[in-house]
């Protein structure tokens, strides 16, 4: 896949709005400058600043208070996150750094990997996903989105294979530790054993027993065993 180079002129924090505007992008629903704000961990006034500027440069556009991608702005967008979720390949399939901290990892060296490395990190791995089951950018990933429901939305004995989490829960090292414990990783299969009163469901995971709340469970994408079973042609 042939990249044009980023501009030298968007500055890094810029690209990381970027980044984060096209990660929300994929995830769906409305992007509104207070989602931004959460996603980086910014002040309201900082977000509605660099949202102007993005603007002005032509990177983002702006629409009854929802921000979007510009064609320009997804140009400088998708290498760095091809970048990144390569880069969290090359950590934890060939560095063997933890699961966990990836993601975290990865942001040092998304700015540095030079497409020859690119290349090396995909015959090396043969991914098509991040290590959290993300698409790169590029690639076709092992699932359908459209076949993928939250495992929120599962009901007591309902069970699928856990395909991807979102960018929200890699931001946080704790919660993908907890993951890594409980060996909540794309592959794995996932049965809801029980649901609180408090909407905290209990779950067996590849037959290890974990509890999340439905926080957390909402940004946890399964693909159902009804789908699984007609994708592998089961009767």
């Amino acid at each position: 896949m042939k990249e044009k180079p980023i501009p030298v002129q968007v500055p890094q924090g810029a690209q990381d709005y970027l980044e984060a505007i096209y990660e929300m992008e994929e995830e769906g629903g409305r992007i509104a400058q207070a989602r931004i704000a959460k996603r980086l961990g910014v002040s309201a006034p900082a977000v509605s600043e660099q949202v102007r500027r993005l603007a002005k440069a032509g990177l983002v556009a702006v629409a009854d208070r929802d921000v979007s991608l510009s064609p320009e702005g997804r140009e400088v967008a998708t290498p760095l996150v091809r970048r990144h979720r390569l880069a969290e390949r090359l950590l934890v399939d060939i560095l063997e750094i933890p699961w966990h901290r990836a993601h975290e990892e990865a942001h040092a060296w998304e700015h540095v990997i030079s497409p020859e490395v690119e290349e090396r990190i995909l015959s090396k791995t043969g991914a098509t996903t991040c290590p959290h089951g993300n698409p790169i950018p590029g690639l076709q990933p092992p699932y359908d989105r459209s076949k993928l429901v939250t495992l929120a939305q599962l009901k007591v004995g309902e069970r699928g294979r856990l395909s991807l989490l979102t960018e929200d829960v890699e931001l946080v090292t704790d919660v993908l530790a907890y993951f890594e414990e409980k060996k909540l990783m794309p592959g794995a299969m996932v049965e809801v054993t029980g649901i609180g009163p408090d909407g905290t469901l209990t779950l067996n995971v590849d037959g290890m027993s974990a509890s999340l709340g439905s926080d957390l469970a909402d940004n946890l994408w399964i693909l159902p065993e009804t789908a699984l079973n007609r994708a592998e042609g089961s009767p």
